[in-house]
């Protein structure tokens, strides 16, 4: 495993220091974010967190996963790398009934 998590099911209230609070209990947090909607501002209901090494990150996964923070019960697991290749959306859908041009 390695130390950076993602964290699902973030209530709307959960900043990124109630976010650090929550994991600091389970070793070093070198950085706890909460990821923005870069329109409203407003929280997108999932975050990062890294912690200082894999078990840290591990005990971390085990006690959190599932439990409460903020009201709401959330979701820890690793996190995955993102793939920077292939098509993301947002070109042309083939007509799909969309109207004309």
């Amino acid at each position: 495993m390695g130390n950076k998590l993602f964290v699902g099911g973030l209530s709307w209230d959960t900043d990124d220091n109630s976010l650090r609070e929550a994991f600091a209990a389970h070793g070093d947090v070198t950085e706890a974010k909460v990821i923005l909607d870069r329109d409203s501002g407003r929280s997108r209901g999932f975050g990062f967190v890294t912690m200082g090494n894999s078990e840290q990150a591990a005990a971390a996964t085990a006690s959190l996963d599932g439990q409460p923070l903020d009201g709401r019960t959330i979701r820890v697991n690793e996190a995955q790398e993102r793939s920077r290749g292939g098509h993301r959306g947002g070109g042309y859908n083939g007509g799909g009934g969309r109207g004309r041009w």
